[in-house]
């Protein structure tokens, strides 16, 4: 009886393994590396028909084949403009967080630091919800703003950031008043 049971366990067991082994691919995406120019120029084109997944994954490639160009800088930044457009904020700010730590000394990077703000910025939700994302965006405007006083983001960054505080107390009046409600003055 224990080795009909057995035999009919490894009959099964060898029976998927077949399966899942014909399922499989050994098709590798067929990797071509193009000329940095063209690579940039088509990744652009994605960009400015506003097909932004396509065109990050493109600047992307671009920085992957040709990482030590000039085109590979900005195509960092691209890339993350284009996951920003596309909603896609964590992203957008990972690929901000690389091009800020490789390149401190662009001329974009008071750019780099206004995007990942707003990246920030454009999560901040309802005062009903937890405000982790206004409080990253309050810093990193605070960073455009210490960093960058003189700058053309500054200005904006500023009355964004009075935005956030006025979010902030929004948040601790919701507070207030939900313990107000519930007559625990103390709390509130």
């Amino acid at each position: 009886m224990l080795s009909t049971v057995r035999a009919k366990n490894i009959i099964a067991i060898c029976g998927m393994a077949i399966l899942l082994a014909a399922c499989s691919s050994n098709e590798a995406p067929e990797y071509i590396e193009r000329p940095v120019s063209e690579l940039y120029n088509s990744a652009q084109d994605l960009l400015d028909a506003k097909e932004y997944q396509k065109a990050a994954e493109a600047f992307d490639e671009v920085e992957r084949q040709h990482p030590y160009s000039v085109w590979a800088t900005k195509a960092t930044l691209m890339s993350a403009y284009a996951y920003y457009q596309d909603n896609k904020y964590d992203d957008a700010i990972s690929a901000i967080d690389r091009f800020i730590s490789l390149h401190p000394a662009n001329p974009d990077v008071p750019y780099a630091y206004y995007l990942k703000a707003l990246s920030y910025y454009e999560q901040i939700s309802d005062v009903g919800r937890d405000q982790q994302m206004t409080q990253d965006a309050m810093q990193a405007l605070d960073d455009i703003i210490r960093r960058f006083p003189d700058s053309k983001y500054a200005r904006d960054a500023k009355l964004k950031k009075d935005l956030t505080v006025d979010h902030l107390a929004g948040k601790e009046m919701s507070v207030g008043r939900y313990y107000q409600d519930r007559q625990e003055f103390l709390a509130a």
